[in-house]
């Protein structure tokens, strides 16, 4: 399901226009945004959790020169960690 395929399905079960639905799906990507870039976490009981983890700096190989040894720096990098209900869902399906 892309982004346009799911403001067509918020707009049809709560009845609104496909207008407000996107304004909806825009303003909760900023939300989870801001909130993890501030440090924040995300959670939506049932559903699961959004968060920030930074990946620790680490010694990789070039790829244009694989013997050769690179160090890759520290990242932030987005996670999502499943709630229960979301998983109990996947499971019966």
């Amino acid at each position: 399901m892309n982004k346009a395929e799911l403001i067509n399905q918020i707009s049809e079960k709560v009845g609104v226009t496909k207008k407000q639905a996107e304004d909806m799906i825009e303003t909760f990507v900023e939300i989870v945004t801001t909130t993890l870039k501030s440090g924040g976490e995300v959670t939506i009981a049932g559903f699961g959790a959004f968060m920030a983890k930074t990946r620790a700096p680490r010694m990789g190989v070039n790829p244009q020169n694989p013997t050769q040894k690179i160090q890759i720096g520290a990242v932030t990098v987005p996670k999502f960690k499943a709630g229960k209900g979301l998983k109990d869902a996947l499971k019966g399906a």
